[in-house]
Parts: C-alpha cells; structure tokens; sequence
C-alpha cells in the first residue's frame, strides 16, 4: 500500500492552477483585455468580484521507480472548486476556500473507471476527502504581480487506507503559494514562476505523510497568439523533505497546454504532464482540464 500511498504523493502539486496569462494592459495595446490576459493566478480581483475555479486532473502510472517493467495500473482523479471574492478597495485581499473530492482506482482497473465510483471493494474509493478556507493577498502594494495564496487543508475522511484501496492523506496540509508573472514587450509572451510549500502535519500513525515539508517550484511560459487564446509550456520539481516520517521524494514533471477565453467571464483551459524522472515516487501522466468564471 506505501506504493499506492506514495504515488497519490504527486498528484497533490498539480491540483491548483498551473495556467499563466500576461500582466495588465500597459497602454500599447488598444484591444481590450480578456480575463486569461489580465487574470493571472498572481493577480488579484477587486472588491465585490467573484472568482470561481473547477479544475480536474487524472493521474495514472503503470510504472515507477519501485520496480522495473510495467505495474498494474493505479488511477487517481481529484475534482476541486475553488471560490474566491475581494475584499477592501486596493486589489490586495481575496477570501475564498477550496473543496476537495477524489475518486481512486487501482489493480489493473481502466483508468476510466475513476468515474464510474462504484466503491468496488479492493480497488475503488470516492468521495470528498477534504476542505481548505483561504486567503490571498499582495504583500507589496506597488508590486501588484506578486501574491501569496495561504490556505489549510482539512481532511474530511476517518480512514487514509481501506480495504487496500488508498484515497486522501488523513493529516492537515498548510499549504502557501507564491506567484509571481513578467510580460515581455508587445504582450505576446509571459513568464510565470511559482513557489509552493506544503507543511503536513498530524498523526504519525494516522498518514505515512504526516510530519514532511514539499517544496514545489514551477516555471510555466505562455505565448497569446490573440487575446483570447493562449498556449504554454511548464516544468515543474517537487521536493519532499523528512521532518520525522522517515519518507523522503523527490520528483520532475514536464508539459503543456492552453487555454481559450469563451465568453467575458468564461474560460476553458487544458494541460498534459509527464513525470520524466524522481526517486520514491511513481512515473505516470496527467490530463487535466478546467473552468475558470470571473465576474
């Protein structure tokens, strides 16, 4: 169970959202902005705004750096909401919080079978696994490209493992993001780095995770070939240090996607990663995709 435990391990960096747009308007261009070019993950909506996120992603491995050869096949699928407002009059404070639910299969199950969440004894499990209230805010105020986003999750389930079939880290995650993008001259390219780290803490003897510090940066470069379309490339570490749990990870990933502006408050966004290397981990894939509203 500690390879299927250890494989959840990476899915938990890819939850949030990846996606990077360009800065604010700076005058030199006349069209109008849509929200993937105004709307970054480091940028911050005003006072009485909404901000709603669903994003999902599939992982799925059929190897990894336990054993050599081809394993049978484990999947996890997690669905968030995230809802976020503005508060104050300057853009610098969101309040908001984060819904988590998940859906894992495993023994050589289809990975499509994540959505069929019939709780198959020994190699199914689903539900809603945990909560997070949150907060963003810019800790510069002249530096409106640079936030942080603080939040704590709180898991929702009594049993990490049952019947074989892992599905959430029973312990507390307070996880902090840092977010900071640049727009190139003439608004078609944006550079957008990321910091994540994630302090898991509770009961040794309820999660193997408990007690471990992530540390996950992320480099993520996005062309618009118009205002309403945006394409990007990613490479993303993660870093889990041993606090006590005597579990130590690493692992790299790479990718890429895009994302369209459907109507003014609306947009779709896409992504694929794969986990090109890492020690005490799996090496499986991604699929994800997301609905962003901003009104």
């Amino acid at each position: 169970m500690k390879t299927i435990s250890r494989g959840l391990l990476m899915l938990g960096v890819f939850l949030a959202p990846f996606m990077g747009s360009s800065q604010d308007n700076t005058g030199n261009d006349p069209q109008p902005q849509s929200n993937i070019q105004q709307y970054t993950p480091s940028k911050l909506i005003g006072k009485g705004q909404w901000d709603l996120k669903w994003f999902n992603n599939l992982y799925t491995q059929t190897e990894s750096t336990f054993t050599d050869g081809r394993e049978r096949r484990q999947t996890f699928f997690t669905s968030t909401l995230e809802a976020y407002t503005g508060i104050g009059n300057n853009k610098r404070w969101n309040i908001g919080g984060i819904l988590r639910f998940r859906s894992n299969v495993v023994n050589d199950r289809s990975a499509l079978d994540v959505f069929s969440f019939d709780g198959e004894e020994g190699t199914a499990r689903s539900g809603l696994t945990a909560i997070a209230p949150s907060v963003k805010f810019v800790p510069i105020a002249s530096l409106s490209n640079f936030s942080i986003q603080s939040s704590l999750f709180i898991p929702l389930i009594d049993n990490e493992t049952e019947n074989d079939v892992f599905l959430e880290q029973n312990g507390f995650v307070w996880q902090n993001r840092l977010f900071y993008d640049y727009t190139f001259p003439g608004n078609k390219w944006q550079l957008f780095s990321e910091l994540t780290t994630e302090l898991n803490f509770g009961d040794e003897d309820k999660s193997f995770a408990n007690n471990s510090l992530n540390l996950n940066p992320g480099l993520f470069l996005s062309y618009f070939p118009s205002s309403k379309f945006t394409v990007l490339v990613l490479a993303q570490h993660s870093q889990r240090i041993d606090l006590g749990n005597n579990f130590a990870q690493d692992f790299t990933a790479l990718g890429g996607g895009a994302k369209y502006q459907l109507t003014d408050e609306l947009n779709i966004e896409a992504l694929y990663t794969n986990f090109v290397r890492g020690s005490n981990t799996g090496l499986g894939e991604t699929f994800n995709i997301g609905l962003r509203a901003i009104f």
